[in-house]
């Protein structure tokens, strides 16, 4: 397909939101050039001799072929039954199928480009006709709702889901419908959208058309003004967050970037007619510069003192001018809710003593200073991440002040601070499932076992008492052997045990203290068990010696040997529990937990 040169094509008037239609409409096909003998020759794949064998199906390719499908579909649109009842059978009159009732990939593929066309041929006829492209083909007289539009997606809906075409068909044709859309239609076409919402969002179709729809969405955002089109900015984003799940990684913040885009500017130098201090007013709108970034300011010293500083001036001034009952009922925050939801306060500093009057200005800023707070001590930090202990001390004291002037504020400030607890609370468990990975919430149903209705399930009974053992004893087919086999793992002896530690013990092989197995708590535990089911006359020397005078002598050369044999003096002997200073002429040992003669004689192995 050719497209003309700019340089031919600079003399034509299009609409700026039908630029796209009005260039797609002038790519018509061009013939093939005329042979010739000199230079090179470019052969197009419409110029190419075919090459399919004979048994292979004739792929539907040429522009003849596709004007019959588009021609079979505006037949099709012009019905008015339902789409169950002439869906299929349009289908397979326009492609002639390989199978009855699914199609294949090429044939996904060429049905797909047709009913593009048809959507641009369709869209622009509803501009020459000065319609809304949603209204185009409805009846005036009749006032019936009959969109040549809705009904092409209403048919292609059904295909979808019924998986007789391919399942992202229908979100590729609502991305193109959106972008060849004004702004003012954007509004009918994703009204559609948002009526389809549960069909769109099943499992056969979600998995199919999820990150077009994304695409689409996100693209009509940056489309749309952030001023001007709130509201309609406002349904995509609620769409989005219905349309996918609550796990859905792709619309969460797993780094934790924050918005810094989100500058408040204020003014820097102080003007005429202010009714307030001017260092107040700059030391008031500053906070919002950490607030926009809080890990900057935590991970800074110098930035973390000033906010400190800052805040506590606010804090007192807040403090020494509080509002009364009056002033509360002034602004009147239970009737006017509109009042209580601004997007963003402005920052004149003419308007600084109206500002500080207003309950709503002052509970703004005193509820940015508790989420600030509470990002500060969120969980699952480490102490590298998490604020200092001095640090600590300060967020505590300016936290339980913030506390106090919001429950002072009227009107129902002690509801109005319950209300804010909570929600912090309930936003610490939206933290921990972050740091955790995001793991999904919905769980697989159990399907119950095919069974009598009604009849009474008897309790399964097990030769070795449950299923684990039982099974267990089922795994060998020999199991007297099994129990007798060299390679089987086994309780080891004690002169075994203890000879990584008569190693250590031997000065002349030169191991270091702190590698020494008698560091090892879970080593010396599991070796005490041991000792008391073999050799109750060496566990007795532990209470003597420590954990290394379990040790069975022979694994000892002779100078340890020695000094293991000898009678322990009182003063070497290990010191009593209760003993208040813990002194002890012995050499420090491990501390290994001690516990009661029946924990060391259990009959379980470790």
């Amino acid at each position: 397909r050719l497209v003309c040169p700019s340089n031919q094509r600079s003399d034509l008037s299009v609409p700026e939101p039908y630029q796209r239609l009005a260039s797609l409409a002038m790519a018509e096909p061009s013939p093939p050039p005329p042979p010739s003998n000199s230079g090179l020759r470019i052969l197009l794949a419409k110029d190419r001799a075919p090459t399919s064998s004979p048994s292979a199906p004739a792929a539907v390719s040429s522009h003849a072929d596709r004007d019959r499908i588009i021609g079979v579909f505006r037949t099709a649109l012009s019905r008015n039954e339902a789409p169950e009842a002439f869906a299929l059978q349009a289908v397979q009159e326009a492609i002639k199928p390989q199978k009855q009732t699914v199609l294949v990939l090429e044939e996904n593929q060429t049905l797909e480009n047709a009913l593009r066309r048809l959507l641009q041929e369709l869209v622009s006829s509803a501009v020459q006709s000065g319609k809304g492209i949603m209204q185009y083909g409805n009846s005036l007289d009749s006032g019936e709702s009959n969109c040549l539009i809705t009904r092409l997606l209403d048919i292609m809906l059904y295909l979808c889901e019924r998986g007789h075409v391919e399942g992202g068909m229908v979100f590729q044709l609502l991305e193109d419908l959106t972008d060849m859309s004004t702004i003012k239609d954007c509004k009918d076409v994703f009204g559609y959208i948002e009526s389809k919402q549960d069909v769109l969002g099943k499992q056969e179709l979600f998995g199919r058309g999820k990150l077009v729809m994304l695409r689409t969405c996100n693209q009509l955002l940056r489309r749309l003004s952030k001023s001007n089109d709130v509201v309609f900015c406002g349904r995509i984003i609620m769409f989005l967050a219905h349309f996918f799940p609550l796990s859905e990684r792709s619309a969460l913040n797993i780094k934790g970037v924050f918005n810094t885009s989100n500058e408040t500017k204020y003014e820097k130098d102080a003007t005429d007619g202010i009714s307030v201090d001017f260092n107040f007013y700059q030391t008031l709108w500053s906070l919002q510069e950490h607030f926009r970034n809080p890990a900057l300011t935590t991970t800074n010293p110098t930035k973390w003192q000033k906010f400190a500083s800052n805040l506590t001036v606010v804090l007192s001034t807040f403090e020494a001018q509080p509002l009364s009952d009056a002033d509360g009922k002034h602004n009147n925050l239970e009737q006017e809710e509109d009042a209580a939801f601004n997007i963003k306060y402005l920052t004149s500093s003419k308007l600084m003593g109206l500002e500080l009057k207003d309950a709503s200005f002052r509970r703004h800023i005193l509820v940015q200073c508790l989420i600030f707070f509470d990002y500060l001590k969120a969980p699952g930090k480490s102490d590298k991440e998490g604020p200092s202990e001095s640090m600590k001390e300060e967020i505590k004291s300016c936290e339980e002040r913030v506390k106090n002037l919001l429950e002072m504020i009227p009107p129902k400030g002690k509801e109005f601070l319950q209300s804010i607890e909570h929600i912090l609370e309930r936003e610490k468990n939206w933290v921990w499932w972050k740091r955790d990975g995001c793991p999904a919430f919905e769980k697989q149903p159990f399907e119950k076992k095919s069974g009598q209705a009604g009849a009474r399930k008897r309790k399964p009974r097990w030769r070795l008492g449950n299923k684990e053992l039982a099974q267990l004893w089922k795994w060998a087919e020999l199991n007297p052997d099994a129990l007798t086999d060299s390679d089987r793992v086994r309780m080891p002896s004690v002169t075994e045990y203890w000879k990584p530690l008569a190693e250590d013990m031997d000065t002349s092989a030169g191991i270091e203290e702190e590698y020494h197995h008698k560091n090892n708590r879970v080593y010396c535990w599991k070796g005490l068990r041991f000792q008391a089911r073999q050799d109750l006359e060496g566990f007795s020397r532990f209470c003597d010696y420590g954990i290394e005078g379990v040790v069975p002598p022979e694994l000892l050369p002779p100078d340890v040997r020695a000094k293991f044999n000898s009678k322990p003096s009182e003063k070497a002997k290990r010191p009593k529990r209760e003993d208040a200073r813990g002194t002890s002429a012995h050499p420090k040992e491990p501390q290994v937990p001690r516990a009661s003669s029946g924990a060391y004689l259990g009959y379980h192995n470790p």
